[in-house]
């Protein structure tokens, strides 16, 4: 049987429903109350929220501005027992060097797959557990970013320069941490499509030997499902193609240092 409330509760959504078409979806937002944004504190801040603005504006790298044949390989979301070891042994056989975009939590419990193996690579802070920080104030972006900083830093005993926010996702209170902490946010150029490329390995690779301009930022993952396997068994192959293109395999830091960023990479 039907409830009265259960009627009631359809009657409601078929007039919403209703009241949608009939003033458009642009009303939505406003009755939800979502065009009215958070600016003096929310995800959307700006930035009379800090007490001091460190510097005028934060540098957001895409791909870097250079006329040398320089690519830069980041792997997300690790370090992890699935792949992470995967990826550097690759690295490893083909003296490529990488910047790796560290999950906070995963490091504190997975340290010892990459303690000792990090030397020829760039770290970068990829938030405490994955959070999508495009939705938290500015005090939540910190502490997800401060813890992750502390983790890094004890583990490696190096400072942290390079921020990519989960997803690419980007707030206004990113950007306000960012600069408070003194970061670089990285996003990508070009992206591994794995889902296109699920059973074809050497499919993956063609696509990345054959798209990769000077400058290029690429994007992969060293955690994850088994889909992460076409990126990782075709990395072999697009190291050996790129530097048959003439391309050399950079860090982040050390691709931004040979670029005309208005802001130069940070050690």
């Amino acid at each position: 049987m039907v409830s009265r409330r259960a009627v009631l509760r359809t009657a409601l959504a078929g007039a919403a429903g209703i009241a949608a078409g009939a003033y458009g979806a642009r009303e939505l937002p406003h009755w939800l109350g979502l065009d009215d944004l958070p600016v003096a504190g929310g995800y959307a801040a700006a930035a009379d929220v800090l007490d001091a603005v460190h510097h005028a504006g934060v540098a957001v790298h895409y791909y870097v501005e250079t006329t040398e044949p320089l690519v830069a390989f980041t792997f997300d979301d690790g370090p992890s027992p699935h792949w992470t070891p995967m990826v550097l042994d690759a690295l490893d056989a083909a003296d490529v060097p990488a910047t790796f975009f560290m999950v906070g939590d995963r490091l504190r419990r997975n340290a010892d797959l990459v303690r000792g193996r990090m030397d020829r690579h760039a770290i970068g802070n990829h938030s405490w557990n994955h959070d999508d920080l495009a939705t938290l104030d500015l005090n939540g972006v910190l502490e997800s970013l401060g813890r992750t900083q502390d983790e890094i830093e004890r583990q490696f005993g190096r400072p942290v320069t390079l921020l990519r926010p989960p997803f690419g996702h980007i707030g206004g209170s990113t950007m306000l941490a960012a600069d408070k902490l003194g970061y670089d946010v990285v996003l990508w150029s070009k992206a591994m499509r794995e889902k296109m490329f699920h059973d074809d390995p050497m499919g993956q690779a063609k696509d990345i030997i054959d798209s990769v301009r000077p400058g290029s930022i690429l994007l992969a993952h060293d955690e994850g499902d088994d889909r992460r396997l076409v990126t990782i068994q075709g990395l072999a192959t697009m190291f050996d193609g790129l530097r048959k293109r003439g391309f050399r395999m950079v860090t982040v830091p050390e691709l931004i240092a040979a670029g005309s960023s208005p802001r130069s990479a940070k050690q």
